[in-house]
């Protein structure tokens, strides 16, 4: 396997990679530009953001600064809205349904580190991959951790850190993220 292969597969791999490094060099200069970019250039905003990704829906808007590992590994469904300061680090699959509503320095992160200091130090990665499903909101500052899924019509309270997955129809928050409520439609 190569390198790429093992980090969307959930192994350690080398994160010094020539090939990884090459990527994430491309999704840097792709998020300087489109961070550099005037908000008034909207149709040239939303290609870079649509060059960037894996995959997109019709309506999508992320605010300046954003940023990602790679881009490639971030999919998102139709009306799609991140707020000022986004982080994606995608070294795993980032999937985001439609509907979906991101408020200010929310960072949403698949990658993990080895345990073991000497893995660390040799420049081992490894990354656990995200799902959030349809009409969900991320409030501000809120941290969605490696390997977390969370179902349809989730609401994520500020500030919350969310290490374990949830299913539909909850409101979440604290740290670690619990539920505080059921939504009853």
């Amino acid at each position: 396997m190569t390198e790429r292969e093992k980090m969307l597969a959930g192994e350690f791999y080398h994160t010094s990679d020539p090939e990884l490094i090459k990527m994430r060099d491309a999704a840097r200069v792709l998020t300087e530009r489109f961070n550099q970019i005037s908000i008034l250039q909207k149709e040239e905003r939303i290609e870079l953001l649509k060059q960037l990704f894996g995959t997109t829906g019709d309506d999508i808007y992320i605010e300046p600064t954003f940023n990602c590992d790679y881009g490639c590994n971030i999919h998102v469904g139709n009306n799609f809205y991140a707020n000022y300061n986004c982080v994606i680090l995608d070294v795993a699959e980032v999937r985001i349904g439609k509907n979906c509503f991101l408020g200010p320095s929310v960072g949403i992160y698949t990658a993990t580190h080895p345990i073991k200091a000497r893995e660390r130090y040799n420049g081992m990665g490894l990354g656990k991959p995200i799902i959030i499903g349809d009409n969900c909101w991320v409030g501000g500052q809120a941290v969605i951790n490696p390997g977390v899924n969370l179902g349809d019509n989730v609401v994520v309270a500020s500030g919350a850190v969310v290490t374990k997955s949830f299913g539909d129809n909850v409101v979440i928050g604290g740290n670690p993220a619990k539920v505080l409520k059921e939504i009853k439609d």
